[in-house]
């Protein structure tokens, strides 16, 4: 039987091997926590994951492909865990190539499942052009209804999963969604929210394990003059005491390797470690981005920053061996400027000089650490937020092009850490980005969000009986 802890509504994904089950599960969560390649069975075990459509929140749970194989082989023991992970769950995803076709092993599968009490839909994958028509004619022979066609690996098509696996984990979804507002309520603001998870990334050489041995005490991370003799992302656990009040803290500090310009990366190793050091970005709550005084700002510590934003992270920038900076006062304007022009989509980051080597900055940094996590965190209740969103409504309408109306109708807040946001209304498709912009920019000025990536979702209703 599938065991979960979480509440949400749970999702198998289920089909003959190399369907595109892995990388639809990526996709679905947002990362590549499963491996994939071209070769059938390299998923074994089930893998679980937090995914999200438009603001409807499940876990999905990648399985191995189904092989009509003895149960004592490999592939047949595979194929058990496949069915015990049925039991329990609230839906499944029944995966066929479109371009293939239905083959003997998809119609053994839908007889399998036809026979399960779990609602099944049907998915297209691979379905991007025309090349999988006739597959998705085909597969309405299986007796589940109309696919879902898309291509996982491109992302097209991935939203209209909204439309059919709302109606069946939609009520479960928001129970829990409704659960979690009340712990959130229950627990209160000063509820403590474990260790700070705390990732320092920057260029080889910045002083990223300097800085954290300052902070430590003590010579933990080895270091040198040499660029790139960090590998592994190390984290570290440790106490801090919090200046403003006295208390103490946790923190877990996460040192990664240097990342330099993708071009440059050219040995299998340092690629390993690069790749290390995007999955301890994944892990953390907040990201320091380190710059060298005595370098200043370059375009790669701007693609840094740019991939912390889009993997929803919490982001602050320090620029280290401020003891050696050279007119200091010109260097620290001159980065806000840049860092404001840069990063547009979020102005205001925190931007704080440091030393690694005589430890100035370094209370201030966490300070504002701890800060920037709270507002990630930051949940706003949903009468609060319609009220704000009634007030930007009437301040700045949405325009109506060619005539035609476009109706916002409310708004809800489907998720924190990162804040994310569902926009319910009519012609959304019609609706300027810049319009887009002004909403976003609202949430960050009004609701305290200001140095946070914020994302919104637009969900427009496909009714065609509903009038605008």
């Amino acid at each position: 039987m599938f065991a979960s802890s979480s509440s949400k509504p749970t999702v198998i994904i289920i089909g003959r091997p190399n369907v595109g089950k892995s990388t639809l599960f990526n996709r679905l969560i947002g990362k590549r926590l499963a491996l994939v390649d071209d070769q059938p069975g390299v998923t074994r075990d089930r893998r679980i994951g937090d995914a999200e459509i438009a603001g409807l929140e499940f876990q999905v749970v990648d399985t191995a492909g189904w092989e009509d194989e003895d149960p004592d082989t490999l592939p047949g023991r595979m194929r058990k865990q496949t069915e015990v992970s049925l039991e329990g769950a609230d839906a499944a995803m029944f995966v066929f190539d479109s371009r293939v076709g239905i083959t003997p092993l998809d119609e053994e599968i839908a007889r399998w499942l036809r026979g399960q009490e779990v609602p099944v839909v049907l998915v297209a994958n691979k379905a991007e052009g025309t090349q999988g028509d006739a597959g998705i004619y085909e597969s309405f022979s299986l007796g589940f209804g109309e696919p879902v066609a898309l291509s996982a690996e491109h992302g097209e098509g991935v939203a209209d999963l909204f439309d059919h696996l709302w109606p069946i984990i939609g009520a479960k979804a928001e129970a829990a969604e409704a659960e979690a507002e009340a712990a959130d309520a229950e627990d209160g603001e000063d509820a403590p929210a474990g260790p700070l998870k705390l990732a320092i990334v920057g260029r080889p050489n910045a002083g990223k394990s300097t800085l954290i041995n300052r902070l430590l005490g003590e010579d933990r991370l080895l270091t040198g003059p040499e660029a790139g003799i960090t590998r592994d992302s190390i984290a570290v656990d440790w106490e801090w005491t919090d200046p403003r009040s006295g208390e103490t803290r946790e923190i877990r500090l996460i040192d990664t390797a240097g990342m330099r310009k993708k071009a440059q990366v050219v040995e299998k190793l340092e690629k390993l470690s690069v790749a290390d050091a995007r999955r301890a970005i994944d892990f953390a709550e907040v990201v320091v981005l380190l710059l060298d005084a005595t370098r200043g700002l370059e375009h790669q510590d701007l693609k840094i920053a740019s991939m912390v934003l889009e993997e929803g992270r919490a982001l602050m920038i320090a620029i280290n061996k401020w003891d050696v900076a050279e007119d200091a006062s010109a260097l620290f304007n001159g980065v806000r400027a840049a860092l404001d022009e840069g990063l547009a989509q979020v102005r205001g980051l925190p931007l704080i000089a440091v030393s690694a080597k005589t430890g100035k900055g370094l209370d201030q940094l966490l300070c504002a650490a701890f800060d920037l996590r709270e507002a990630w965190s930051r949940r706003v209740p949903t009468a609060a937020l319609n009220r704000w969103f009634d007030d930007a409504l009437e301040a700045n309408p949405p325009p109506a092009p060619k005539g035609k109306r476009i109706k916002l109708r409310y708004i809800t807040q489907a998720s924190t850490r990162p804040p994310r946001f569902v926009v319910f209304g009519t012609r959304l498709d019609m609706l300027p980005k810049s319009y887009e912009r002004y909403l976003v920019n609202g949430i960050r000025s009004k609701l305290g969000f200001e140095a946070v990536p914020v994302r919104v979702v637009l969900k427009s209703p496909k009714n065609p009986y509903q009038k605008d």
